[in-house]
């Protein structure tokens, strides 16, 4: 079955700092925060590739914290950058000690850059399949059953973005939510795959196989059929368990095949963003041999 080509995202514009200098410019100074200067409407996101990617792709932001430089030290050149990019969109950037940063810092690895944006809107499914349709391709989506860890969930956006997945589906209830510790785990990818909630996720999938001739392929220790012996032609959802229960009955039951991942050693699972990862790249293999 044809195969739409492989979405990449290196067309977006590379940051071009104007050149290396000190952050405490006139335009530029501000005074130093406390962590209850967040409030609003917000959401946080922190750490230079995830607030890069969301400045390229273009999020609305309503202020930027940056490390305030100790001494007569400067800013590095990653931070620079995002400065740089900042003042050209016009956001209001305040300068704060580590220890300030330290305190508003929901990931505890913060780089030296903690951002306000405007809340992560989640997708439309049918916007997404209805774009893949215009393309002429078929569609590949992740469905993501009750997956609570937001560091498993960052590393599989990151995935899918690698591997070419139009969507992610994830239930409203029960599963980790697109917050700060997502989009640091997930590097920037956040910006670039689209994630839909919705009610009911066994629903869901049954509605994609009758109403938009989707497959939908489970993954299961006791499966029918190894990862790399599997068909993952034309329309395809790739469902993922929680990795201490597996998929729900419910959903196994709207499962047209099922794969397993063969292992060798003493551990008999891997963590649910691992087997995402293992699958997608044998699916996106398969399917671009068949462009």
């Amino acid at each position: 079955m044809d195969k739409g080509k492989k979405r990449f995202n290196n067309d977006k514009k590379p940051y071009r700092p104007a050149k290396d200098r000190s952050f405490d410019k006139r335009d530029r100074e501000q005074k130093d925060v406390a962590p209850e200067d967040m409030g609003g409407s917000s959401d946080k996101i922190e750490g230079r590739n995830a607030v890069t990617e969301a400045l390229a792709a273009g999020r609305d932001f309503n202020k930027i914290w940056l490390l305030k430089p100790e001494g007569d030290k400067t800013l590095d050149h990653g931070l620079i950058r995002i400065l740089d990019e900042a003042n050209k969109r016009g956001i209001v950037v305040t300068r704060a000690p580590r220890q300030v940063l330290d305190k508003m810092s929901h990931t505890h690895n913060h780089q030296g850059v903690i951002a306000s944006v405007a809340p992560h809107a989640y997708a439309d499914l049918d916007e997404i399949i209805a774009k893949c349709r215009e393309e002429g391709r078929p569609a590949l989506l992740v469905a993501l059953d009750e997956i609570k860890d937001a560091y498993n969930l960052g590393s599989i956006l990151r995935i899918s973005d690698c591997c070419g997945v139009d969507g992610i589906i994830i239930p409203e209830r029960r599963s980790v939510t697109l917050d700060s510790m997502v989009a640091k785990a997930s590097a920037g990818a956040i910006e670039y795959v689209p994630v839909a909630r919705v009610t009911n996720l066994a629903q869901t999938l049954t509605r994609l196989k009758e109403k938009e001739n989707f497959w939908v392929c489970g993954t299961d220790m006791n499966a029918d059929y190894e990862y790399h012996d599997a068909d993952y032609s034309g329309n395809l959802v790739v469902v993922i368990g929680s990795e201490g229960d597996g998929m729900r009955d419910g959903v196994r039951k709207c499962c047209d095949f099922t794969v397993s991942i063969p292992m060798s050693g003493h551990v008999n699972s891997l963590n649910a963003a691992v087997a995402a990862g293992v699958v997608l790249f044998e699916a996106q293999a398969k399917r671009r041999r068949e462009e």
